[in-house]
């Protein structure tokens, strides 16, 4: 992992915050999973690989969500990826106000759909990170999920050892 060296106020070549927009149709679910790799990459995020595809799939997730569930009220969406010295956290923003809940494990083992924050909030907890849902000051909501880049599997930071980043203004 690079140094900050003597000054630690110095942002590593990686850090930093990238939002795009996208409008809440199917094919943006994809795009965005390509857009953040492709973030990662470009920036050499120094992350494992185990935590990029955790990341990817918590991208498609939480883009699914607010293409099948806000749409209605919000045609557009916006992907946001902040990167810190040590974390990676992905939030999608849309208009719609309803915050929505993971289905529990066990819930109506018939339905086909409903498991996609449960999904997000299981990778989370497995990498140490956190995951939550808030509401904007223009009545919309943020779904957010991060993730260190090391794994407590590895015998690194534990779970609740990283802490959620500031919003960027």
């Amino acid at each position: 992992m690079e140094s900050r060296g003597s000054d630690p106020a110095r942002p590593l070549s990686y850090e930093g915050v990238w939002r795009f927009t996208a409008p809440a149709v199917g094919i943006s679910v994809p795009r965005a999973r390509h857009a953040v790799r492709d973030l990662l990459k470009r920036q050499r995020v120094p992350v494992r690989d185990d935590v990029v595809q955790g990341v990817l799939l918590i991208v498609s997730e939480l883009v699914t969500n607010a293409v099948q569930h806000a749409a209605l009220l919000s045609p557009e969406l916006a992907v946001e990826i902040a990167v810190g010295a040590e974390w990676i956290r992905v939030s999608v923003e849309d208009d719609h106000p309803y915050r929505p809940g993971p289905l529990e494990p066990g819930t109506d083992q018939t339905r086909t759909g409903g498991r996609g924050l449960l999904l997000v909030r299981e990778i989370t907890r497995e990498a140490g990170g956190s995951c939550d849902a808030e509401h904007t000051a223009g009545g919309g909501k943020i779904v957010w999920a991060l993730l260190p880049f090391t794994s407590p599997f590895g015998g690194l930071p534990a779970r609740g050892s990283v802490t959620s980043p500031r919003r960027a203004p």
